[in-house]
């Protein structure tokens, strides 16, 4: 019987990803096999290699073979194990394990640019999701900009969810009128809650209340405030050692904007209006498309862009350009919606635009899956490999979390979670974004407890709240999942208003105003007390992790740096639950975690 492990660095060393250049150590052993296998390596998409591996006879009769291995070349690579004689190879079996089978999973290895570095000051911390319409609004208004906007007052309801001929409300045309004098206002709380980043939803002008249709990316939305607004925000922010990172949409534009200008909202130019406007080049016009020109996913208010156009890539990129201009006016980074439709060559150059305001700037990408092995458009992605960018919304953490917490089920969450932490550049998880909610997705409270949304429309929806003791266990469920986003790696993150119990399935009822008036005080103390304790212990910022416990309702795990261990258990369960480590008992009572300085 071989054995190999590559999650343990006696069979591989070092573990996980590793820099371009770096040498791995390979280490397979056997109980009375003698016959001596050899590496197989081959880089995506290329040709196999055989290494050859050393033998050595213990005094046991055990037989210990081993190799290295330069990666000299950055890209992802596989690898198995197999026999000169025509035996049997080991491939991956899962959890890092290896079989003997004629063909199977071969071993994943990823290699970085040795040059990939990302930003320290956002390591450690706790980001904060603002969707600007609808956080606070510092004075009530007496008209908005536009005169097709809905202004609401009804701060209490629901957002407009309907949208038809006819219907009196029209679907992301109503404004509850929270600006950016409003977030600043709340700066103090967002201190409190242990706040040192916030992540904006689209600031830019637009005409819809998600403003992920741009009208103009040089523009603060009006109803929003100004430029001077911005600033004023920025510099408030980083007093209270709090950055702001931008949402940049660059896939596509708004067709009501100064680019495409359909509606003619703009005048006469724009695109769409003028084969000689200057935006002209960025757009696909042809018959092809139903609406005579290419738009994304079909929606005709979305135009798509050529990323790639020259004119389109210095707008955005240039020295003058979107990215300048906002990172020179205080901004820390950006957010880049639908990374993964964004051609790579496109976010290499947002990176060095990035990074031409300064090193410590972050560029986030929006990757539900794992940005490692992501597959789009027929191509491997590039995004993590030291060129693009610094990391991800970690949505792959996220459905490990929740599926754990209202399911059940540890040794396939620590599973989930270290095939991610074993495929994943160091750098980029040590900043990628953990969260449970999001715009996009609905909030963990209406997650954990509500009634499952499948086949019913939004009228549906709207009647829809948890309610009494199912609320109390969601609440609990809510925090024991917030124990765990706080203790992996990566930085925690809470979408506004999670932090109190707010509800809602997905857009627009998780887009509600936010709700100072009622606020869930156990998940809003619990919070505190996590970002509080997350702050003071410096093994959350770069510390490795390793599970001591998993069982059906129960995960426990060590984050260390340095010698000094932390440690996390969370019990999902009715009953407590016991377990041991380092001959120390732990018990978790019944949907509860613990948190110890070991």
């Amino acid at each position: 019987m071989y054995h190999f492990n590559s999650r343990n660095e006696f069979f591989k060393k070092p573990f996980g990803a590793v820099k371009q250049g770096e040498t791995v150590h390979f280490t397979v052993t056997s109980d009375n096999e003698a016959t001596v296998p050899f590496l197989c390596i081959k880089k995506d998409g290329g040709y196999e290699r055989r290494i050859h591996m050393s033998k050595v006879k213990d005094e046991n009769g055990s037989y210990k073979f081993s190799t290295e291995y330069t990666f000299d070349d950055v890209g992802l690579f596989f690898y198995c194990f197999k026999f000169y004689n025509g035996r049997l190879g080991l491939f991956n079996a899962g959890k890092g394990y290896s079989h003997m089978t004629d063909g199977g999973q071969w071993f994943m290895q990823t290699v970085y640019s040795k040059d990939f570095t990302t930003p320290d000051k956002f390591k450690g911390g706790v980001l904060y999701q603002i969707f600007p319409d609808r956080f606070y609004e510092s004075r009530p208004k007496g008209h908005l900009a536009f005169k097709d906007r809905v202004y609401r007052t009804d701060k209490e309801g629901l957002p407009f969810y309907r949208h038809g001929e006819g219907e009196k409300q029209q679907i992301n045309t109503d404004y509850f009128g929270g600006d950016l004098q409003g977030i600043i206002h709340k700066l103090d709380y967002l201190k409190g809650l242990g706040v040192t980043c916030i992540y904006l939803n689209p600031i830019f002008e637009a005409h819809a209340n998600h403003r992920y249709n741009t009208a103009d990316y040089m523009k603060i939305d009006p109803d929003l405030g100004t430029i001077d607004d911005f600033r004023e925000m920025c510099d408030a922010c980083h007093q209270r050692g709090i950055s702001v990172i931008l949402d940049g949409v660059f896939s596509h534009t708004g067709s009501d904007s100064i680019y495409f200008n359909r509606e003619g909202r703009y005048g006469t130019g724009g695109a769409y209006n003028d084969p000689k406007s200057p935006y002209r080049s960025w757009f696909d016009f042809s018959k092809k498309y139903e609406n005579g020109y290419r738009s994304w996913w079909g929606f005709p208010t979305l135009p798509d862009v050529d990323e790639l156009n020259k004119d389109y890539l210095n707008y955005i990129c240039g020295s003058n350009g979107v990215i300048a201009y906002w990172l020179q006016n205080g901004a820390d980074g950006f957010r880049l919606d639908v990374a993964d439709e964004l051609p790579d060559e496109f976010i290499e150059a947002i990176r060095k635009a990035v990074k031409k305001c300064g090193k410590n700037k972050l560029l986030i990408g929006e990757v539900w899956e794992d940005a490692v092995t992501k597959i789009s458009y027929d191509q491997r992605r590039t995004y993590l490999l030291g060129k693009g960018l610094d990391s991800t919304m970690n949505y792959p953490f996220r459905i490990a979390v929740l599926d754990f917490i209202k399911n059940g089920n540890g040794e396939k969450f620590c599973e989930n979670i270290f095939s991610i932490y074993e495929n994943y550049p160091k750098e980029a998880l040590d900043n990628a974004w953990n969260f449970l909610s999001t715009h996009d997705t609905p909030r963990a409270i209406t997650y954990f407890k509500g009634v499952n949304p499948e086949g019913n429309d939004r009228n549906w929806q709207a009647t829809q709240k948890v309610t009494g003791d199912n609320y109390k266990q969601a609440s609990k469920m809510a925090v024991c999942a917030y124990a765990l986003i706080f203790g992996l790696p990566g930085i925690p993150c809470v979408y506004y208003g999670d932090e109190i119990g707010m509800q809602g399935y997905r857009d627009p009822f998780n887009r509600g105003y936010y709700k100072w008036w009622d606020k869930d005080e156990y998940i809003l103390k619990n919070i505190r007390w996590l970002s509080k304790f997350r702050k003071s212990h410096r093994e959350y910022r770069e510390g490795g992790i390793f599970f001591v416990h998993s069982s059906w309702n129960t995960v426990a795990f060590v984050r260390y740096e340095n010698g000094n261990e932390v440690l996390t258990a969370v019990n999902r369960g009715d009953a407590p639950e016991s377990f041991v480590y380092k001959d120390k008992e732990y018990v978790v009572a019944a949907q509860n975690y613990i948190i110890s300085v070991i």
